[in-house]
């Protein structure tokens, strides 16, 4: 019988709108993915490669060698979080991965976005134009493919001014 934590992309925006939500709620309900780990990242991308594997196949695959007890662990870690699903076959779990990347991804985004305006007394305005200002830093075809994005988002949703009325 396989194991599965649930996932609600749902019960992610409502944890994200309702403060009051408990934490032991939150950590039920949703996956820990927004500090994954460079190897929590790695045993990710092996097991989507692979679509489901033991201990010792996910061990094979990873770029440096680590002892089967330290993959057991981080496996299971996954798992705890929400991330992976396992199965018992004979004496060993069969794993796999319980979200897309997209789902992952997309959770990280909320989470650092959440962090970004819930961690600052600035005014959003301001954090608002200290990212535009970091991304152009950054990249600037980064920058041009997020006014790509939000143009798209707008026309989307049939807005022509970001709180929904028209300019003007």
């Amino acid at each position: 019988m396989a194991e599965l934590n649930s996932f609600s992309g749902a019960a992610v925006f409502r944890e994200r709108s309702c403060p009051q939500t408990n934490r032991a709620e939150k950590e039920q309900s949703t996956p820990s993915v927004a500090r994954l780990g460079r190897r929590e990242r790695e045993v990710l991308s092996v097991l989507r490669g692979l679509g489901s594997a033991t201990v010792q196949q996910v061990s094979e695959r990873l770029s440096t060698g680590l002892a089967y007890t330290t993959v057991m662990t981080t496996l299971d870690r996954l798992f705890r979080k929400g991330l992976l699903r396992r199965e018992k076959q004979n004496r060993a779990f069969l794993y796999s991965v319980a979200l897309s990347a997209k789902d992952v991804e997309g959770q990280r985004a909320a989470d650092l976005i959440h962090r970004f305006f819930t961690e600052s007394d600035a005014q959003p305005e301001m954090l608002i134009s200290c990212l535009l200002d970091a991304v152009h830093h950054y990249d600037t075809e980064l920058l041009d493919h997020l006014e790509s994005k939000i143009r798209s988002a707008r026309a989307r949703a049939g807005q022509t001014h970001p709180r929904g009325g028209n300019e003007g």
